[in-house]
């Protein structure tokens, strides 16, 4: 149809379709026959689509955003005959281009938790013609044994770690796709396995999905400061001392600007990773939102980047070309400042060369010369720079 004609177009000409099967796939699956009750106009809009809540109003499945799907198939990079685990059927729409890539030679098993979701995906998928697609109503944090071992896993919600569970039902040569936590972000990260049970990413981009639910979780990554709308996302959470938060942020802010104007791009894309991995083992960093457009609580509003320590506290929004509000001390600013110089000295290092390898925990805590080690589950998190000596 015309309006999922549109949207194609603009994936391929943003750069995302230059694989010819991934392409077709999605001109041959139309949007809309997953997501029956939504208007055609947020349909066919490169947007995700909430599609469940939870009782407090939480979104617990989505429809990702188209641009984000093909990133992460692109990630994948699924082959003609291949057999495709994926964790998180959500509306079935990504289960069913996968199911076009690979062809009646190749097999999708598509894993949902929550019952009423696995069965509408179910309809969706006949409805597309795509009966092919086994969906399963079960725990994806256990995999799906009865169909391993896979080529390729691809989990579409937010992991706190790649748990092992899903290493046994790969191949060898397999690759697995996740968007994974780090600090107060998830990385699509597309890992591969090597013969000592690491698992390394040399391709990953910020993204943002619902997290993983069931027996194997993720650990609570948000606070939210009183009754107020200002919510803070950190793997630190538990370190956030939110009374005392509260009591430095009731005190005007101090403006100031960085000493060097950073742009939306430049500030996501390579400055936060850079000081993610640098902040001093006094500050907590973390994203923070003000979930309500009308109210400015302590004078924030919008999205941005925090480090937080005591007596000291910085909010940088990220629309805001290098403005730095400060609450207390100016230490948490002179700490940013410090970052934006060891930034700049280290020639500005991007997202693109930002690595990551998931190291067995019954190897031990690694020996590294560079970036931070973060531990998870069933693994520890190194994540470093690709220029940087490992």
């Amino acid at each position: 149809m015309a309006d999922n004609a549109a949207l194609v177009n603009a994936l391929k000409d943003a750069g995302l379709l230059t694989e010819p099967r991934l392409e077709r796939a999605f001109r041959a699956v139309p949007r809309h026959l997953f997501l029956p009750q939504v208007p055609p106009e947020q349909v066919y809009s490169d947007q995700a689509i909430a599609i469940k809540q939870g009782a407090d109003g939480t979104v617990i499945s989505s429809s990702s955003q188209p641009s984000m799907m093909a990133h992460m198939l692109n990630q994948l990079r699924l082959t003609e005959g291949c057999n495709v685990l994926e964790i998180g059927t959500g509306s079935g729409y990504n289960a069913a281009l996968m199911q076009h890539i690979v062809g009646d030679l190749g097999k999708v098993t598509t894993i949902e938790l929550d019952k009423e979701l696995a069965m509408h995906a179910e309809n969706h998928l006949a409805d597309a013609g795509m009966r092919a697609v086994n969906v399963v109503h079960g725990d994806g944090a256990l995999g799906y044994a009865p169909r391993a071992a896979y080529d390729r896993i691809i989990a579409s919600v937010g992991v706190w770690d790649v748990l092992k569970m899903w290493v046994r039902q790969l191949k060898p040569d397999g690759l697995l796709v996740a968007p994974i936590w780090w600090n107060a972000f998830q990385l699509s990260a597309a890992f591969t396995p090597s013969g000592d049970g690491t698992l390394t990413s040399r391709k990953n981009t910020l993204c943002n999905f619902v997290v993983l639910r069931g027996g194997i979780g993720t650990p609570s990554l948000s606070v939210r400061l009183g009754t107020t709308p200002l919510w803070l996302d950190s793997s630190e959470a538990a370190r956030i001392d939110t009374a005392r938060l509260h009591a430095l942020l009731s005190y005007d802010a101090e403006r100031e600007h960085l000493s060097v104007p950073l742009t939306f791009s430049e500030m996501w894309s390579s400055f936060i990773p850079y000081l993610v991995l640098n902040t001093p083992p006094d500050f907590v960093f973390a994203k923070y939102q003000v979930r309500d457009s009308e109210q400015h609580p302590y004078g924030i509003e919008g999205m941005g980047f925090a480090l937080l320590a005591r007596g000291s506290a910085c909010f940088i929004p990220l629309n805001g070309n290098g403005v730095i509000y400060y609450y207390g001390s100016a230490d948490s600013f002179m700490a940013t400042e410090d970052a934006l110089k060891g930034w700049n000295a280290a020639k500005r290092p991007k997202l693109d060369q930002l690595r990551l390898r998931l190291i067995p925990k019954e190897r031990g805590e690694p020996e590294i010369r560079a970036g931070k080690l973060y531990p998870r589950r069933d693994h520890t998190l190194h994540v470093w720079f690709e220029d940087e000596t490992t």
